[in-house]
C-alpha cells in the first residue's frame, strides 16, 4: 500500500514598511503592500487552488485528501483583505477530506528562542484552527520544518499531538526511506512523519524547468513513481509550498491540470491513496526511531538554518529581538505584545540571508529589499522603536508609582497616628 499524504504550508508574512532611525511612528508594518501582494497572490493561486481541489475532492467522493498549515498571520490577513478565499478554506473543512495542522501563530523561530513563546504560540494557532475550521489540531509542523530530538521532546511534553512532520533529509536517514512513518527519538507517543524532498521537489521546483531531464512531468508518470513505492514503503509525504500552485510554478505551465489529473493517476493502482496525516498515523506503526540532535529544515540545499542565521546580521537582529521578551510582556501592552510577535516571522530574518549561487533567487522571491543589509538595517531600525516604546511604559509606570508614594506615606502616618491615640 502507498498512501500519499499531500500537506501544504500557506503563509504570507507582513511586510515592514520603509523605516528609518527618524521616524517615530508605531505603524511598522506597510498596510498597501501587505493588501497588494495578499490580492495577488489569492488570485493566482489560493481561489484556483481551493476550488480545483474543492472539485477533485467532489469528484472523487472523499478518496482524494490533504492537509494545510496556514499561518496565523496569513489568516489574519485573509480575513481582512481576501475573505472570499476564507469561504473556500471553510468549504474544503467542511468535506471531512481536509486536515488543518498546528504551527507557531506568527511563523516564528521561537522553539529556538524561547520555549514559552512558543507554547504560547502553538497554543493560540491551535485555537484559532479550532475556532474558525471547527478542527483541533492532532499533527503539529514547526516553521518551515525545523526540527530535532528536543523540539520533539518539548511537542511531546504539550500532550496535543500525535505526530511531528520534517524534512526527510538524507543525512538524518542514511540508508533508511522516508516512506515510513517514524518515532522521534526519545518519545513514547509522538509520530514523526517525514517528507519525501526528492519526489515534493519535483513537482515544487523541476515541474517546469525545461533542462530537467525528467520534463515534461505528466500526471501519469509521477504516478507511477508513486506506485514504485508500493512494496517499498508504506506512505509518500509530498509537503510543499501552496504557492507551487500559480505562483511557483504558473498557470501556463500546466500545473493546474497536473494536479487535476494526478488523483485519477494515482488512483488507477489499487493499492494506493490518499490520507490524511493523522490518518497516516492511526494506519501505519512506527518501523524505527530517527536521531536528529541536530537542528535542520526544508530550505535550500542543506536542509539547515543558514538562511535564517547563517550571517552575523541575522543572528543578531534574531538576538535583540528575543533579548526584548521580558521587557515587551512586562507592559502588558496588546499592541506592543502583537508588533514584537510579527516582528519574530521568520521572513524577515530569510530576507537578509546572504546566500546567492545555488539558492540565491529563491531568497530574492517576494523579497521587498534591494539587498540584505537594507532589510537588517530597516528591521534594527523597527526594533529600537519598540524598545524605546517599552521604556516609555516602563519609566510612566515608574512616575506613576512615585507620585503615589506620598499619598500612601500619608496615609501609612495617619494609620499610626491613629493606633498610637488608641
Amino acid at each position: 500500500m502507498a498512501s500519499v499524504c499531500f500537506y501544504f504550508q500557506v503563509h504570507q508574512p507582513l511586510r515592514l514598511r520603509h523605516y528609518t532611525v527618524f521616524d517615530s511612528n508605531d505603524q511598522y508594518f506597510d498596510d498597501y503592500k501587505n493588501s497588494s501582494v495578499c490580492r495577488k497572490v489569492a488570485n493566482k493561486c489560493y481561489l484556483p487552488a481551493n476550488r480545483l481541489l474543492l472539485n477533485i475532492i467532489r469528484q472523487f467522493e472523499g478518496r482524494f485528501k490533504v492537509a494545510y498549515s496556514i499561518t496565523g498571520v496569513l489568516l489574519e490577513q485573509l480575513q481582512r483583505d481576501c475573505p472570499e478565499v476564507m469561504s473556500t478554506f471553510d468549504a474544503l473543512a467542511e468535506t471531512g477530506c481536509v486536515e488543518f495542522l498546528a504551527e507557531t501563530y506568527y511563523h516564528s523561530l521561537s522553539s529556538l528562542y524561547s520555549p514559552d513563546e512558543f507554547t504560547e504560540q502553538v497554543d493560540k494557532h491551535s485555537e484559532t484552527i479550532e475556532y474558525l475550521f471547527g478542527q483541533k489540531p492532532k499533527v503539529f509542523r514547526n516553521t518551515e520544518l525545523i526540527y530535532n530530538n528536543d523540539l520533539a521532546g518539548l511537542v511531546e511534553s504539550m500532550g496535543k499531538f500525535d505526530a511531528i512532520i520534517t524534512e526527510g533529509a538524507d543525512h538524518i536517514l542514511g540508508f533508511r526511506s522516508p516512506n515510513f512513518v517514524y518515532r522521534p527519538q526519545g518519545c513514547h507517543k509522538l509520530k514523526l512523519l517525514l517528507k519525501n524532498y526528492s519526489l515534493s521537489d519535483d513537482i515544487a521546483f523541476r515541474f517546469s524547468n525545461r533542462n530537467w531531464s525528467q520534463w515534461p512531468l505528466t500526471a501519469d508518470k509521477f504516478a507511477r513513481w508513486i506506485s514504485d513505492v508500493n512494496g517499498n514503503g508504506n506512505v509518500v509525504n509530498l509537503f510543499m509550498d501552496y504557492e507551487t500552485f500559480g505562483e511557483h510554478q504558473w498557470a501556463d505551465t500546466g500545473i493546474f491540470d497536473f494536479m487535476r489529473h494526478l488523483p485519477g493517476q494515482i488512483l488507477k493502482h489499487p493499492d494506493n491513496d490518499f490520507k490524511t496525516p493523522s490518518e497516516i498515523v492511526q494506519t501505519y506503526n512506527a518501523v524505527d526511531t530517527v536521531d536528529v540532535p541536530n537542528l535542520i529544515s526544508w530550505a535550500d540545499t542543506e536542509r539547515d538554518l543558514s538562511a535564517w542565521l547563517g550571517n552575523p546580521m541575522q543572528s543578531n537582529a534574531i538576538g535583540e529581538l528575543y533579548r526584548l521578551e521580558e521587557k515587551v510582556k512586562k507592559t502588558g501592552d496588546e499592541k506592543i505584545t502583537t508588533d514584537w510577535r510579527r516582528l519574530q516571522t521568520s521572513d524577515h530574518f530569510y530576507y537578509m540571508c546572504t546566500k546567492y549561487f545555488a539558492d540565491g533567487d529563491v531568497h530574492k522571491y517576494f523579497n521587498p529589499y534591494d539587498s540584505p543589509y537594507d532589510s537588517y538595517i530597516n528591521f534594527m531600525n523597527v526594533l529600537s522603536n519598540l524598545d524605546a516604546r517599552c521604556s516609555m511604559l516602563e519609566r510612566s509606570a515608574s512616575s506613576l508609582m512615585a507620585d503615589s508614594m506620598p499619598d500612601a506615606r500619608k496615609k501609612t502616618e495617619s494609620a499610626i497616628q491613629e493606633q498610637a491615640l488608641c
